[in-house]
């Protein structure tokens, strides 16, 4: 077996979105079911919003040359003629030398083109005293400003959030195409590997902590999860057991057994599953070396690291971005915040480290305090809430230095 043509992190990510392809099987969803979902389907602005000028402020609606010139010292005078109600159309237009008050999102009379905040100006028995002028357009929303019939609103590859269906909404869409969302199928191997509602513990076994991890990431973005169980040191169970599971799921997850051994049939199996089989055996990246990628047929394969936080850190990379291109992604939003380094971290060039840290905030200030530790150790996860990336170009990073956190979230 050919052990290890290592790839960098970037030729990794960059062999994922040539090599992943997105499920093609869609489904039409009402707009509240369809939370979470990837469209599959351009969607069109199908009305102007605002379909009528809208003030963005309390205040009244002007002629705005009537307010040239107007200040603390020197106010213009304007006589007030009306009100607009919330909902209802202005009872008449704004003439020269008038003004009527609109409320936050009312209609502007005919006649007028600026808003004068209610702040800027004083109703005195009908005369409105504006103590600052006002230009054409200001505080108004215009017609189509929000959204333009006929522009498009949302792309093919959106993943669908609150405010993207509150704008559906806006639009009167009361269901929508998307891709079918992918489920991801799992399998532990290894002899030492036992069920983790297990009781007690004989010397020298473990229970199926990466299960419980990578199951509760598959779920916290919104995907199925299979969980397929254990399967012992047997080239011929784990092959029986990987295709009955890929039968049923859209990528399946092999945890343990990526590196060299005597045991170790994790890459002949994966490669007997279908074409074009494994194209990442190997990365540039610490932790988290010993990583398989494959395609079988249309069908992603990813073999983890059996060390828990190198199995979470390689599933956050390498495993969302398969997940986000298996579901039709236009882009991976990554969660970042950036925050000062408390303490130098050396690194060897030639690889990617990450290192997990933990966030605080002192003097206004955020920092990112290195969880440093094996990575087989569970502790370092459990108090770890993002990583900070150290490229294979660089030495590492120094004390007090401003670096981007991806957030485990």
């Amino acid at each position: 077996m050919k052990f290890f043509s290592v790839k960098s992190v970037e030729e990794t990510f960059q062999l994922i979105q040539e090599m992943v392809t997105p499920i093609q099987e869609t489904m039409t969803l009402p707009l509240f079911e369809a939370l979470h979902f990837v469209l599959a389907e351009d969607i069109i602005v199908r009305e102007n919003v605002p379909n009528f000028r809208r003030s963005s402020v309390d205040g009244y609606a002007v002629r705005a040359k009537d307010t040239f010139g107007s200040s603390e010292t020197m106010p213009g005078f304007l006589t007030v003629t009306g009100e607009v109600k919330m909902g209802q159309e202005p009872p008449k237009e704004v003439g020269s030398g008038e003004a009527m008050y609109v409320p936050t999102g009312g209609m502007l009379p005919a006649g007028s083109d600026a808003m004068v905040m209610i702040e800027h100006c004083e109703d005195i028995s009908g005369l409105l005293n504006v103590y600052r002028q006002t230009a054409p357009g200001e505080n108004v929303i215009s017609i189509g400003e929000d959204m333009q019939a006929g522009t498009v609103l949302l792309t093919k590859g959106t993943k669908l959030r609150s405010q993207e269906i509150g704008a559906l909404a806006s639009q009167g869409i009361l269901e929508v195409r998307v891709w079918k969302k992918p489920v991801i199928g799992y399998l532990s191997s290894g002899d030492e590997i036992i069920p983790m509602e297990s009781k007690d513990l004989l010397i020298g076994e473990v229970r199926d902590i990466n299960a419980a991890t990578i199951g509760s990431l598959v779920k916290q973005w919104g995907l199925g999860f299979i969980y397929g169980g254990i399967v012992k040191d047997s080239r011929e169970e784990l092959e029986r057991r990987t295709k009955e599971m890929l039968e049923k799921t859209d990528c399946l997850i092999l945890s343990g057994g990526s590196s060299v051994g005597t045991k170790d049939y994790s890459v002949e199996v994966i490669e007997s599953l279908g074409e074009p089989g494994v194209y990442v055996h190997g990365v540039s990246i610490k932790p988290g070396k010993p990583t398989i990628l494959a395609q079988a047929k249309d069908k992603p394969v990813i073999g983890l690291p059996g060390h828990p936080a190198s199995a979470m850190i390689i599933f956050h990379l390498f495993g969302k971005a398969v997940v986000d291109k298996l579901q039709g992604l236009s882009e991976t939003r990554t969660k970042l915040t950036f925050a000062k380094v408390t303490k130098n971290i050396p690194s060897a060039p030639g690889r990617t480290d990450y290192i997990r840290v933990r966030l605080f905030e002192e003097n206004h200030e955020w920092y990112a305090e290195p969880i440093l530790g094996k990575s087989g150790l569970i502790s370092t996860l459990v108090k770890s809430e993002g990583m900070i990336e150290i490229s294979y170009e660089s030495e590492g990073v120094h004390k007090g230095e401003q670096v981007p956190v991806t957030l485990f979230l």
